[in-house]
């Protein structure tokens, strides 16, 4: 059966209400892009307020890290709205997809000589990188075998101890010492594995390695460096590798929007919207299933690269934990699920508000406070001082973040279930139907 066969397939395309849809979608997706770069600069403008009177450096400094985090948040979540948001499909082990990938790459492109921590293969990053998310691909293949049978829940409960099963054997020293035994390569257990050098490094560094700057180097040094505009090297190089990531998040969302248009991603929407008739179409929803586990884990694996891989150390209890899962999770729920545009826009909104953005804010706020900080919760609520009051939820910001993040959910969840774009959600169909004239017969 042809792809046509799709409820709403390419047959109708080129009718008059398909062009409008299209324009109008067209149009939507322009004011979206808009709003991601609005967001984007209201969360500098912000950031500028907080740190300005610390100096360029410091400002600058914040913008990076936000940036950072937007970004590659902004990738985890696109990789995961290929499966959750297009095909429905409720993968919950997002970490252990990242962490094995981020291990492969590691394994692969280390030194073989021991005496640098755990032994490697030794070679090159690009084909370090591609193992990874081979390796990624392969472990999203063995958890879509149970996918073809499971849904919802049941699902999500199968990706989840997929994903403890592969943190926890990263972490233990016998499954080291077995890989070190059979391929010549180790994780390192509990201590974590050292990552290689960031390449970017090499565009500012001789060698990558500190004080040897390149031309490029001295050019930029000389320009914004502390002979210049006086920011820190280091945040240059991170500016740097922001840019590299910036393209892979460009080259994410177009290679998912195409695959969203295509015979294909109409598939993957009949089978979110209704797996049943999709099924009784022709197409094979088990086939399609494990191809969109397969896809979306080889780029969650790319993602934990880019994420993980440039941080110098890695380590699977305090980066791979399910709590990585459940943030990008709220990314894609703050964005909308079914967008992509939403994946991007909820990325940014989680790592710059909902993550960094409270811990920033408290100590900023602490610092204007003159106030003890109670020994308790409990003893700052009798105290009826809100000074008082904030002094405590300042200086412990981090368990009460979570609290907060709650609150959004709970907020987010009633008010707006579908996101800040879930009104931009793909339907399967390619024309409008809803544009059909009011007692139209089937023939039409």
């Amino acid at each position: 059966m042809s792809d046509a066969d799709v409820p709403g397939g390419p047959q109708g395309s080129s009718d008059a209400p398909g062009s409008a849809t299209a324009a109008v979608v067209e149009a939507a997706r322009e004011s979206d892009l808009g709003l991601v770069a609005g967001t984007l600069l209201a969360v500098y403008a912000a950031a500028t307020l907080l740190t300005f009177s610390d100096g360029l450096n410091s400002v600058v400094g914040l913008l990076e890290t936000l940036t950072f985090l937007g970004l590659v948040y902004a990738l985890t979540a696109l990789a995961l709205n290929l499966q959750w948001g297009y095909t429905g499909l409720f993968n919950i082990g997002v970490a252990g997809f990242m962490a094995v990938s981020v291990y492969t790459m590691g394994m692969v492109v280390r030194s073989p000589d021991p005496a640098f921590g755990p032994p490697g293969l030794g070679l090159p990053l690009p084909v370090g990188i591609l193992a990874g998310m081979g390796v990624a691909g392969l472990l999203g293949a063995v958890a879509a075998l149970p996918a073809l049978r499971l849904k919802a829940d049941y699902l999500a409960i199968v990706t989840l101890g997929l994903s403890e099963i592969v943190r926890l054997s990263l972490q233990s020293s016998t499954f080291d010492n077995f890989l070190r035994d059979t391929i010549g390569a180790g994780t390192g257990g509990g201590r974590g594995m050292g990552m290689p050098d960031n390449p970017v490094r090499d565009l500012f560094l001789v060698d990558g390695q500190a004080g040897s700057p390149t031309a490029f180097g001295d050019l930029v040094f000389g320009v914004f460096g502390t002979d210049g505009l006086g920011i820190a090297h280091p945040i240059l190089i991170g500016w740097g590798y922001i840019a590299v990531l910036g393209g892979f998040l460009v080259g994410f969302y177009l290679l998912l929007e195409r695959l969203g248009r295509s015979p294909f991603g109409r598939v993957m929407k009949a089978i979110r919207e209704d797996e049943l008739v999709a099924d009784s179409l022709g197409k094979d929803v088990n086939l399609v299933k494990i191809k969109v586990f397969v896809i979306g884990c080889a780029l969650m694996g790319l993602a934990g690269i880019l994420w993980f891989g440039s941080q110098g150390n890695v380590s699977p209890t305090p980066q791979f934990r399910p709590l990585l899962t459940f943030y990008v999770f709220i990314a894609v729920i703050i964005g909308g699920s079914g967008s992509n545009t939403g994946s991007v826009l909820g990325g940014i909104v989680f790592a710059a508000v909902l993550f960094e953005g409270p811990r920033r804010v408290g100590a900023t706020v602490r610092g204007l406070i003159d106030a003890q900080t109670p020994a308790s919760f409990a003893d700052a609520v009798a105290s009826l001082d809100p000074v008082t009051f904030l002094a405590y939820a300042t200086d412990n910001i981090a368990p009460l973040q979570f609290v907060f993040l709650g609150i959004v959910l709970v907020f987010i969840i009633h008010r707006r279930p579908d996101g800040i774009l879930g009104d931009r959600i793909e339907t399967a169909a390619a024309v409008d139907l809803s544009e059909r004239p009011a007692g139209g017969d089937a023939d039409e």
